[in-house]
């Protein structure tokens, strides 16, 4: 196969893209997305290690107000973010499409085998979610994280449906692109799979650079598994459930029993 050509995935009679046009495009879908999160966020940190402050008597919230004491601007707020947060995955879905018979096919976004992914996402979130709570409070007590509050909504109506949107909207985007579409791209620009799953991960690990050193560990560790789960059964949705289900339970479960979770704090 000559060098120079892009094959592997491809449904016949699509043309095919240079290795160029696809390094380029992965650059940019990062450089739009989750590429420029990461680089926010370790300036996020430098700023961090240079302040003040120890690192874990240090702040960072994650859900917050847009507007305070005007709800209705807030909620207005709150869904603008949530929907243009998503466009980076739409983005990477629509660019993944011209390629393959669809996402469902790029991806595994299909619903064909809902048990199969209700179970995996469950194992996953189980995985996931004990061990990545030891981390955090380890690593804030010996001063490697700040401490992350995960929701500070106001008491309104909505602030749970927009904590449970929110947590949806972080899983979309993140397995789509750090998942979905990156491992696919770098599979058909003839990286190694050791080499795809390290970068997915460090990639993940990056964007929370922000929470401190536990933050980034914790969820580069996460990337792992879940990339490894994506080489081996193809699909997205077990992934973007569990994720959608850790979010939502750090973000409503903080909102609604803060004041009993001292340990957190």
């Amino acid at each position: 196969m000559p060098a120079t050509l892009i094959r592997e995935g491809y449904r016949a009679g699509v043309e095919t893209l240079s290795r160029r046009t696809v390094r380029n495009e992965v650059l940019l879908v990062l450089g739009v997305s989750l590429g420029a999160s990461g680089v926010f966020a370790l300036l996020d940190l430098v700023r961090s290690l240079t302040a003040a402050k120890p690192l874990n008597q240090q702040t960072q919230t994650l859900v917050q107000s847009a507007a305070p004491g005007r709800p209705w601007l807030d909620l207005a707020f709150q869904l603008a973010n949530i929907a243009f947060g998503l466009v980076p995955a739409l983005l990477a879905v629509h660019l993944l499409h011209r390629d393959h018979d669809g996402p469902a096919v790029a991806l595994g976004l299909s619903p064909r085998r809902p048990r199969f992914d209700l179970a995996a996402a469950a194992a996953l979130a189980a995985l996931i979610g004990i061990p990545g709570l030891a981390l955090y409070v380890a690593a804030r007590r010996a001063g490697f994280n700040v401490t992350v509050v995960p929701a500070a909504l106001p008491h309104v109506w909505w602030s749970v449906p927009v904590l449970v949107l929110a947590a949806a909207q972080n899983a979309i985007l993140e397995e789509v692109v750090v998942v979905g579409y990156l491992l696919t791209r770098l599979r058909q620009l003839g990286w190694q799979t050791a080499a795809i799953v390290a970068s997915s991960a460090l990639l993940r690990g990056s964007y929370h650079l922000y929470q401190g050193f536990g933050g980034f560990l914790g969820n580069a560790a996460m990337g792992v598994v879940f990339a490894l789960f994506f080489v081996r059964f193809r699909r997205v949705g077990p992934l973007v459930i569990a994720h959608t289900v850790l979010d939502a339970v750090a973000f409503v479960g903080y909102a609604l029993f803060a004041k009993h979770l001292r340990f957190l704090h």
